[in-house]
């Protein structure tokens, strides 16, 4: 599992290492970490490093310092380097130092015979003819999109970018991309992985990030966030043991579809089969399209001839209306964990009293879009899922999973995990019926609420990249609709498995 930390963590951690090592030492170790990446991508771009020309982008700071000083290594393998200087009056004198040295070349951003935009004749040409552009011009400190000198320069960049800690122009906290920003090839990052790597579009200007040691381990403490690996889900996914039968492994009832809407009863149901190998009772007005689909599933016309279950997956187009809420006084008062969705969120935003039914020890997971989120917590959703999700899982006592590209899943102490899918390929109608089937599987299994979100976010995101490039994941990805999705997820299974035994 990754850990995510905040800048003031991270900043924290820093000052704890430069009482053992000089701060000007992790800056050569970091710089040179950046000067490797970029020797990497020029070399898988154009074959290599001598005579390639290099720019870098460089603020004030030490993010700027950090890029005069791969500047400086670069030249030592026969780059040519510019330092393109946005703020000359505040550029790291260490790492300006070092990459005169090195005989480096050194312009202001607005230097001589500006053109319109205001970029001086040698920036224009430096930045227009590179073959790399290094992005030292924020920090961590920063915050808001690029200015417009900035803007105007990573505009005409064509070449790759390899950003310095983070691409210049998000926010490194909440992910949040409000206007100009880089987009960045490669991001490397010291000591540990920022919100801004694993946020919203944020995470996606980051491009490919990777994580330089340099020393922070012992510092940093408790991460902010947690991101699972492949190989972190497949290890704790629940599997048949010897001694297991259909009843050990997890009995889930699944409350979902109305007449007009069977395909959610069909969805849902049938990703709690792909989920786990246990039982599945359907309950609900589909029970006739649902057992055409799924003969292996016990489906009922009524709630209340369900049978027994250990857990609950409700609220995929079961209404609004009296019925819908009959179901789920009936799944609250069960006292057994429940995963409400759609239709579900909307009865209890809209009826607190059904808040009242809900036995106080039993699970709740609520799987809210932006528009369901924003009925709970009574509030526009901002810029910081994070501490949004963070504020109703805790109101509600619940775990709250925040759909989106990236998906935020917070658990009431606090604790968060968060999901890029780095694709958009589950944005298609359904797909959160067989994400609330899967959560609702895994519950029933014995799985951790706020786990078994993890671990379903995961492999549904991938499951859905698998079935857009077809089988084993090749080729380029095509549109695909839930049901292609739900047919995904046994080998999304099978692949985080594999992560697992490898």
């Amino acid at each position: 599992m990754q850990g995510v930390w905040t800048p003031d963590q991270i900043r924290a951690a820093e000052q704890r290492l430069f009482t053992r090592t000089p701060e000007p030492a992790v800056m050569r170790r970091a710089a040179f970490a950046v000067a490797v990446q970029t020797a990497q991508v020029l070399t898988e771009q154009t074959g290599g490093v001598a005579g390639r020309r290099v720019v870098l982008l460089v603020g004030g700071g030490n993010n700027g310092g950090d890029a005069l000083w791969a500047g400086a290594f670069l030249r030592r393998r026969g780059a040519a380097v510019t330092a393109v200087l946005l703020s000359p009056d505040k550029a790291h004198p260490a790492g300006l130092t070092a990459l005169r040295r090195a005989r480096g070349r050194i312009v202001e951003a607005t230097g001589a015979s500006p053109d319109t935009a205001g970029i001086g004749a040698a920036a224009a040409d430096a930045v227009e003819g590179a073959d790399a552009v290094v992005d030292g011009i924020v920090g961590l400190a920063a915050r808001g999109p690029l200015r417009p000198v900035a803007a105007e320069l990573v505009r005409r960049v064509t070449a790759p970018i390899v950003a310095v800690d983070l691409p210049s122009g998000v926010d490194p906290v909440t992910g949040a991309v409000e206007g100009a920003a880089v987009q960045a090839e490669v991001t490397v990052t010291f000591g540990g992985r920022k919100p801004c790597h694993v946020l919203g579009r944020a995470a996606v200007r980051s491009g490919d990030v990777q994580l330089v040691d340099i020393g922070l381990d012992d510092d940093l403490g408790e991460p902010e966030l947690r991101v699972l690996e492949a190989a972190d889900v497949g290890e704790r996914w629940p599997v048949p043991r010897p001694e297991d039968d259909k009843y050990s492994q997890g009995v889930i009832g699944v409350a979902a579809g109305s007449a007009t809407y069977p395909g959610a009863a069909v969805l849902a149901a049938g990703a709690a089969v792909r989920t786990t190998s246990g039982m599945v009772r359907y309950a609900g007005p589909a029970a006739d399209v649902v057992r055409a689909h799924w003969p292996e599933v016990i489906a009922t016309g009524s709630i209340t001839d369900a049978g027994r279950v250990q857990a609950w997956a409700v609220g995929p187009g079961i209404g609004t209306g009296s019925s819908g809420r009959d179901v789920m006084l009936h799944v609250l008062r069960s006292g057994h964990p429940v995963c409400a969705d759609a239709d579900a969120i909307t009865l209890l935003a809209k009826d607190p009293s059904l808040w009242d039914a809900r036995e106080p020890d039993a699970p709740l997971v609520l799987t809210p879009h932006a528009g369901e989120f924003t009925r709970l917590s009574g509030d526009e959703l901002g810029i910081d899922r994070v501490g949004a999700a963070r504020e109703v899982a805790a109101r509600y006592d619940a775990v709250v999973l925040l759909k989106g590209n990236t998906t935020v899943i917070a658990a009431p102490d606090g604790r968060v995990l968060v999901n890029d899918s780095h694709h958009a390929w589950p944005s298609t109608a359904g797909s959160g019926d067989v994400l609330t089937g899967m959560i609702g599987a895994l519950l029933a299994s014995g799985v951790d609420a706020w786990e078994a979100c993890g671990y379903a976010s995961h492999v549904h995101s991938r499951a859905a990249a698998l079935a857009a490039r077809g089988t084993g994941g090749h080729g380029v990805g095509a549109p695909i609709g839930a049901s292609a999705l739900l047919a995904g997820v046994p080998e999304a299974i099978r692949t985080v498995r594999a992560a697992a035994l490898a």
